[in-house]
């Protein structure tokens, strides 16, 4: 009889769990890179809005755009966050388009150099050098343009890939390089211990741009667009989530991101001065974009607009 009971027990636990699994759709999200940005995945979870939505969230951190564009290609993930210059991937054969800018102006990057720096501003730039993640990234691109804006060519300040943060903080202690450009969590972070000095951010400096964007695959888009547009849905509910809650929002980012709540506080108000409301596609940025993909070595040349993005999902403004 006890056998008999325990059988039982297990049995309706399984069906428990396959009915709970048939009431959700479960969607593999891929995240390119930390950011604060993508803690709008925790936000909707704990908001509750994904179950409201009948989606069960799988999340995955991927190192950067070319890894999550590989997972898109090989069909691992639903929906990829990733940066406007992933856009460009597309181009190059990846059957997954971007269907929502989700992060306007860059303001989630910030250059900072070692409080003991002769360096006081951007104008003290010139000729030196700044640590980025690796070459042809958004943090790569982020330093041309702001070199290109001080009017001293994509090439007057050095742009270095280094890789791990780790490697990045040795050298500018050791003053082997002049800065270091990374998201805002980090960098206030490192202010609060200490070990960084502000000296920009990139969303005072680049005005019309899309840092992040929302991709989903072809097959998706074709298979299932209701699956899209709630999850559409769910994201945008849950960036306004945090941006009327910023005490939760705060407590969600400084433990996804593993900082300080002084730090995640001082990044919340940085990072949601750029999330898009609806999603909206700006011809400008796009236009930016467009050039930035030859610059950085996405592409040999200027991409047609119309191929970089689809306006199924949300609008497109001037």
């Amino acid at each position: 009889m006890r056998r008999l009971i325990a059988c039982t027990l297990a049995c309706l636990a399984v069906c428990f769990a396959c009915g709970s699994a048939e009431a959700l759709d479960k969607v593999r999200v891929g995240k390119s890179g930390v950011a604060l940005a993508w803690t709008m995945i925790e936000a909707g979870e704990e908001a509750g809005i994904w179950k409201e939505l009948d989606l069960a969230i799988e999340s995955a951190q991927l190192s950067g755009d070319a890894q999550l564009q590989q997972a898109l290609t090989a069909g691992e993930l639903d929906f990829g966050l990733g940066s406007g210059p992933g856009m460009g991937y597309r181009v190059k054969g990846v059957p997954a388009i971007a269907i929502a800018a989700i992060a306007g102006p860059p303001y989630s990057f910030m250059l900072f150099t070692r409080p003991d720096s002769p360096i006081r501003s951007v104008a003290d730039l010139k000729g030196r050098n700044v640590a980025v993640t690796s070459a042809g990234s958004l943090t790569d691109w982020l330093v041309r343009e702001l070199s290109r804006q001080q009017g001293w060519g994509p090439e007057g300040i050095v742009s270095l890939p280094m890789g791990a943060l780790r490697t990045k903080m040795a050298a500018l202690k050791a003053g082997e390089i002049d800065s270091v450009l990374l998201t805002s969590g980090s960098v206030y972070e490192f202010e609060e211990q200490g070990q960084a000095r502000v000296l920009a951010s990139f969303g005072d400096l680049v005005h019309d741009f899309h840092t992040h964007v929302l991709y989903a695959p072809d097959r998706l888009i074709a298979s299932n667009e209701g699956l899209v547009r709630r999850f559409l849905q769910g994201w945008l509910r849950s960036v306004a989530y945090m941006r009327g809650h910023k005490a939760e929002g705060v407590k969600i980012a400084a433990h996804t991101l593993e900082i300080g709540e002084s730090a995640a506080s001082k990044a919340f108000d940085q990072d949601m001065k750029m999330m898009s409301e609806d999603g909206a596609f700006s011809r400008a940025a796009i236009e930016v974009i467009r050039r930035s993909l030859v610059e950085l070595g996405i592409l040999d040349k200027i991409p047609e607009a119309s191929v970089l993005y689809s306006d199924r999902f949300v609008p497109v403004r001037d």
